[in-house]
């Protein structure tokens, strides 16, 4: 009988642990589907009594949807394309291996964004929210540059950091022309990897090759989809955020209104002799406690209050110090005597020590010459006497950086947007023509020669330059400020044997008043 009663005591135990483990499963799939029913409070405490095992809730089938064409045919563009560079790279490995993956995620980025501009409408004011991807991903490629330009494969680290501008497109009207323009950018750095490894070591040539193709294909792909800039779906579009939730494949954050519930608490399950269930949490630590006021500071200002009211009498205390206790007017004491460090020195705040003054220009260090196109600037930096002209191939677009060169000589072939020139000796520069501006700041015996077209010089700062027009740069404008022995050389008339004229800038000038305002005139000395 015993034994009978022992045997049934196990079967109902082994029911309610099977109850126990199918609510459990039903509670897990209910915290996966969100829109599973909420299974009643009560349920969470197990009765003694056994129960059935109810069937599990089957989840809810994937909506399958169709992704639309451009969509589609870039998925082929990021397996295909990317997936074989990323392939390359990851043979390479290192740094190489690092920035190419995250290539991969920006071009997914772009991907989320191209989704989301395919089911909502154009938005007024763009949220920050679907730009932040590819701004991660982009940093991620530019740092990885930067960090590393001691590198050996810094050109390999470079072009690839070039060519993620490219995927700023969808704000140029012509999408596929921008590509192509910052192609170029790539194959500057590009071609030097290719031209060092084509006998070396053929995966880096062929890496740089498939970055090459990504954005051809990339190219091919926006004059299909997108050949005067981005499209939005303005017939049946939703939001934006909505959409970007949408294509996420999970909620956002909600515009407001309560916090969601938490999740139901775990089952306790009334087994004999089963641990017991775990300690509440501990309470939070209590506030900081505010320290009390010293109750000796207010007598100790009351004493300082009272000996200012005493005025001269706070002096009678004092006693005449004697000639043979003075350190200043006896050697021999002040020699010996040491200054006592008091016990709370070391709290007392120290006057700062002096600025060091900057070393001169000629004992300073000199940086290694660069010469690096950067998107669409030219960094010119760090020359000195190369000895040969350092030719610049510029674009209409492109702006040139010139730095601390020193005894150089540079020519810029082609038109180019402007150049900005600083902290120069000696330089020469021959300029074709320009669609800006030339800017010298703090540069010596500065010569400038302009062949073309150029609208504005400005110089500030410069003792001695020497500028030459031709006869088609005669319409420049020349501002200068606080420049020294400035001649502008004119060139002669054509069809005659006449010489170069040499004008040079006026640096003195009359200030008088008349009428109430200054008048200024250039003085002019006759001899």
């Amino acid at each position: 009988m015993a034994a009978t009663s022992h045997m049934h005591n196990l079967t109902t135990l082994i029911k309610r642990l099977e109850a126990a483990t199918s609510r459990l499963e039903d509670m897990a799939m209910s915290i996966d589907d969100p829109a599973a029913q909420k299974a009643p409070e009560g349920a969470a405490v197990l009765d003694s009594q056994p129960s059935e095992r109810p069937a599990p809730t089957a989840a809810p089938e994937p909506v399958s949807t169709s992704l639309p064409p451009q969509i589609e045919d870039f998925d082929t563009l990021i397996a295909k394309d990317v997936g074989n560079f990323v392939e390359l790279g990851n043979k390479i490995g290192g740094l190489v291996a690092e920035q190419a993956n995250a290539v991969l995620q920006a071009f997914k980025a772009e991907r989320t964004y191209l989704y989301v501009s395919a089911k909502a409408k154009k938005p007024e004011i763009q949220p920050p929210e679907l730009m932040t991807e590819l701004h991660t991903a982009s940093d991620a490629i530019n740092n990885i540059r930067e960090s590393n330009r001691a590198s050996p494969l810094i050109d390999h680290l470079s072009a690839i950091a070039e060519g993620i501008v490219a995927l700023g497109w969808f704000f140029a009207p012509k999408p596929a022309d921008f590509v192509d323009e910052m192609l170029g950018g790539i194959q500057y750095y590009g071609n030097k990897v290719l031209k060092e490894y084509k006998e070396k070591d053929r995966t880096h040539y062929d890496y740089i090759q498939a970055y090459y193709q990504i954005f051809k294909s990339l190219s091919a792909y926006l004059r299909n989809y997108y050949p005067k800039g981005l499209t939005w779906n303005e017939k049946d579009g939703i939001d934006a955020l909505e959409a970007l939730k949408q294509v996420k494949g999970s909620p956002g954050p909600g515009a407001g209104g309560a916090a969601p519930p938490p999740p139901p608490p775990v089952p306790t399950l009334n087994i004999p002799g089963g641990a017991p269930p775990p300690p509440p949490p501990p309470p939070p630590p209590p506030p900081p406690m505010i320290p009390e006021q010293d109750a000796g500071s207010s007598s100790d200002m009351t004493a300082v209050f009272a000996q200012l009211n005493q005025g001269d009498a706070v002096t009678q205390g004092l006693r005449k110090v004697d000639k043979s206790e003075m350190t200043h007017k006896n050697p021999n004491l002040r020699a010996n005597s040491t200054v006592p460090e008091s016990p709370n020195s070391s709290t007392r705040s120290k006057s700062p020590a002096p600025s060091k003054k900057p070393k001169p220009e000629n004992m300073r260090s000199r940086k290694p010459p660069r010469k690096d196109l950067e998107g669409t600037k030219w960094f010119i930096e760090n020359f000195d006497n190369p000895g040969e002209v350092v030719e610049i191939p510029a674009r209409q677009n492109h702006s040139i950086l010139i730095s601390r060169c020193n005894k150089t000589i540079l020519k810029v072939s082609s038109k180019a947007n402007a150049i900005a020139i600083d902290n120069c000796h000696g330089l020469s520069i021959i300029v074709d023509s320009l669609v800006s501006s030339i800017d010298v700041v703090k540069c010596t015996k500065f010569a400038l020669q302009i062949d073309g077209v150029a609208p504005t010089l400005l110089m500030d700062q410069v003792d001695g330059a020497t500028v030459y027009l031709s006869s088609q740069s005669l319409d420049t404008e020349i501002f200068s400020s606080k420049c020294t022995a400035t001649n502008i050389m004119l060139p002669p008339k054509e069809g005659t044997d006449e010489d170069t004229k040499e004008c040079p800038v006026p640096e003195q000038i009359k200030t008088s008043v008349k009428n109430g305002v200054l008048v200024n005139e250039i003085v002019e000395h006759a001899g």
